[in-house]
């Protein structure tokens, strides 16, 4: 999947007009700076470094994540109208766990985390055009996110930093500790990562479909089946019978 120059451009707009809509106080200003500073990374980041991933190509991060912004708000409506209680966290900490839930996939502020892949066996066979930026010291994306974060003194509330944590869910095992707890006191006191964990999932099946299904529906040629001919399947079965000692055995196989 290919994004226009045009529609990056209006996803990048889109990205900054929610953070202008639903941050607030001081963050927002530094929320805006933060990604004013590194505008040409992100606006053309991929999502993912291979293919088979969701929106692995130029400009695929941020139209993912505008994408996960406007899931988490109709998915919280969706909550609310079954009961759930909408006082343990706030709009502006769902949109901004949403805007900056993968982060952590760009990298340092000095190197990227995805670069063009170099190698064009794995681009060709394995769908991989970009690779991981070996310069990089290993961190998981939540963790990574949340330290740029800090790093450029963009604070975040507790309930934002579980629901940046946690938003793989249960794919994630370090999340195990959060998510997979059975005492009632250790479990999340808001429902804000199990929205935001849905809201991605959801994104990132969407992105699938658009992708990869229209591909699928596509009229293919069936590959031919080998046909084996009466005496080879006799002969493969005289062989058979020739190697068993037992005369039960040999019996079950001349019936087939």
């Amino acid at each position: 999947m290919k994004l226009t120059a045009e529609k990056i451009q209006a996803n990048w707009i889109e990205f900054n007009t929610n953070i202008e809509t639903y941050i607030t106080g001081d963050r927002k200003q530094r929320l805006l700076d933060f990604y004013k500073k590194y505008e040409d990374r992100i606006i053309l980041m991929p999502a993912a470094h291979k293919k088979e991933y969701h929106s692995a190509f130029p400009g695929g991060y941020v139209d993912h994540v505008n994408r996960v912004v406007k899931a988490a708000l109709a998915m919280s409506a969706v909550w609310e109208g079954f009961g759930c209680d909408m006082t343990t966290f706030t709009q502006e900490e769902l949109v901004f766990s949403a805007i900056n839930h993968d982060l952590g996939k760009m990298g340092s502020d000095t190197e990227e985390a995805y670069i063009p892949q170099t190698d064009q066996w794995r681009k060709d066979k394995l769908g991989e055009d970009y690779m991981f930026n070996k310069k990089l010291a290993f961190c998981s994306v939540p963790d990574r996110g949340l330290f740029l974060l800090q790093q450029h003194d963009i604070s975040y509330t507790f309930n934002e930093m579980v629901a940046i944590q946690t938003h793989d869910g249960l794919y994630d095992v370090a999340n195990e500790k959060y998510l997979k707890t059975f005492m009632p006191e250790q479990k999340p006191r808001t429902s804000l990562p199990y929205i935001l964990h849905q809201a991605d999932m959801m994104a990132a099946r969407i992105e699938f479909e658009i992708e990869w299904l229209p591909k699928f529906s596509q009229n293919s040629v069936d590959t031919p089946k080998k046909n084996y001919t009466l005496n080879a399947k006799t002969s493969s079965k005289s062989k058979a019978l020739n190697t068993l000692s037992s005369p039960g055995l040999k019996n079950m196989l001349d019936s087939l």
